[in-house]
């Protein structure tokens, strides 16, 4: 992952409420589980990433619902 992808990635865990501090760690270990969805044979890298964004998109969702 170049270094503005990972920027881009760590903006849009930002967006998913991932505090700052944590977006980095967490950028890179969703780029590692991409490419290891990937290398699974079931889709490319990038189907691979918009799931888990999704999945996580999901999440805030649902935990804006219970709060708010």
């Amino acid at each position: 992952m170049t270094d503005a992808e990972q920027a881009t990635l760590e903006q849009a865990l930002q967006q998913l409420g991932v505090p700052p501090a944590k977006a980095p760690p967490m950028a890179t270990q969703l780029d590692k589980r991409a490419h290891q969805l990937a290398a699974e044979g079931d889709r490319t890298y990038e189907q691979a990433l918009i799931h888990l964004l999704q999945l996580m998109k999901t999440a805030h969702d649902e935990r804006t619902q219970q709060n708010g």
